[in-house]
């Protein structure tokens, strides 16, 4: 065992042989757009996430399906096939899965993936003076919360869907880019816990602290506009619960962001520490390949508060 669960890192990695490891993980959740094609899409990119963040390939993935005795099965079909099509475009063949009868509906994937061990990402290994680089942009939990009230936006709906959406994969392809050796030093999806609850798991992980320049953080249309009409899911509420007290903010932080920090994403972007001297060519790369990201930070040595917001 080469990554276990003691750093709460997002899989768990399983070394073969000297040249191979599997990546494994699982992820499943019940519906959070209307569309049950989306649906299925937005579960097996969050599903497959993990595995690109850990610098992974995808390379089988089993389904987990609850679904009601009496469901429109129509329904459920069309879920499968929205997890189907984003496993293809993720070369993920799906071998199976599992399915029980349920009251509510749940969906989701176990996925295994392979990389080789020396060159495995983890959330641990971030260095005083790396740059801190974030892909995609933050608001999804909000935007969601606000569709299951009915009082989403058109275009709100139309930017969630779209970042959750997008696989990490072409993302992951850049940073695990043999050729181009990035000084990457660790690697991590940000989900269900928030910006600042998965850069805090970097920051312990790594005995280190983190610096956050709010202003760079990509935010998606619609959602401090969520933030703003009280549409706060609970795990937002619960992250900045258990979280918070390890933050320091500017007075220049507005109320809004510092609740958008702490909202759960789906199939969010990756965070990225990576030496100051490469911090400028990947992010170009990154950008070169159509991936959303800007540096919204830096690494420091530890000191209090773990995580400062300027």
């Amino acid at each position: 065992m080469l990554i276990g669960f003691d750093h709460a890192d997002d899989a768990g990695v399983y070394r073969l042989t000297p040249e191979t490891a599997l990546v494994q993980t699982v992820d499943f959740f019940t519906p959070i757009v209307d569309d049950p094609y989306t649906f299925g899409q937005i579960a097996a990119t969050n599903a497959l996430s993990d595995v690109y963040a850990m610098g992974g390939k995808p390379l089988t993935s089993l389904a987990l399906v609850c679904f009601p005795e009496k469901g429109d099965l129509e329904i459920l079909e069309r879920i499968l096939a929205g997890g189907l099509a984003k496993m293809i475009e993720a070369s993920c063949t799906v071998v199976g899965g599992h399915s029980i009868r349920d009251d509510e509906t749940k969906f989701g994937y176990s996925v295994t993936g392979v990389i080789h061990p020396k060159r495995v990402l983890a959330n641990q290994g971030a260095q005083p003076g790396d740059r801190l680089l974030f892909t995609k942009a933050l608001g999804t939990g909000v935007i969601s919360t606000a569709i299951k009230k009915g009082v989403a936006q058109p275009e709100w709906i139309d930017a969630a869907v779209a970042s959750m959406t997008t696989l990490n994969k072409r993302a992951a392809e850049v940073i695990a880019d043999v050729a181009r050796s990035w000084s990457v030093h660790a690697l991590t999806d940000v989900t269900g816990f928030g910006l600042i609850g998965h850069a805090r798991e970097m920051a312990l992980a790594s005995n280190v602290s983190l610096i956050v320049e709010s202003a760079n953080i990509l935010v998606l249309a619609g959602a401090l506009d969520c933030i703003r009409a009280g549409y706060i899911p609970g795990g937002l509420r619960a992250n900045r619960d258990f979280a918070e007290c390890l933050v320091g903010y500017d007075e220049t932080v507005s109320a809004d962001i510092r609740t958008l920090l702490f909202d759960p994403q789906t199939a969010g972007g990756l965070l990225i520490s990576v030496s100051s001297e490469d911090a400028v060519p990947l992010t170009r790369a990154l950008q070169d390949a159509s991936v959303p990201v800007l540096e919204i930070g830096r690494v420091v040595a530890r000191t209090k508060p773990l995580i400062r917001v300027a």
